[in-house]
């Protein structure tokens, strides 16, 4: 099982609970996640982290494996009906489609499912929502799973083992 990471999942992490500071550990099952059980993201997703001026912009521009290739035919496809389904959403706000379809999500969907992956995210379906698309809404249409990070470190069994040696 393959599993692909939306920027929030990163973001909220530095920023909230498992800063780079003070939870080094995580950062580097990412890694390691990334090569053992087929976690990683897209390039459009490094893109916009790549893009702030902090900690997790310079990580990510060190970690480019994390990060897959958008440009395959398959995903090219696949994007080209997440969008035809986006725009066929009539009952959006003006400018909601735009907006989603300038962004990484809808390329991380049709990765999602050329590849079969689970999508990471924190959105949360909400079919009632009309000012902004969410990702679990898409999903749903495809067919694509998605959880969280916490779902995702329970599946995968992670541990930030702190040693007990240290204060």
């Amino acid at each position: 099982m393959n599993y692909l990471l939306d920027a929030n999942t990163f973001i909220e992490a530095k920023n909230r609970y498992y800063s780079m500071t003070i939870c080094p550990g995580y950062w580097q099952w990412l890694l390691r996640s990334n090569k053992h059980y087929g976690v990683s993201s897209i390039e459009f997703i490094k893109k916009e982290l790549i893009n702030g001026n902090d900690e997790l912009a310079i990580w990510a521009k060190e970690h480019p494996d994390l990060f897959e290739s958008n440009d395959d035919e398959a995903t090219q496809l696949a994007f080209a009906n997440v969008v035809n389904y986006v725009m066929s959403l009539t009952e959006m706000k003006d400018g909601t489609h735009e907006e989603f379809l300038r962004g990484a999500d809808p390329w991380l969907i049709a990765k999602a499912i050329t590849t079969g992956s689970v999508i990471v995210t924190h959105e949360k379906l909400d079919k009632k929502i009309k000012r902004k698309i969410l990702i679990p809404n898409i999903c749903e249409h495809f067919k694509v799973t998605y959880i969280n990070t916490f779902e995702l470190l329970n599946n995968l069994e992670a541990q930030f083992v702190m040693h007990t040696s240290n204060p």
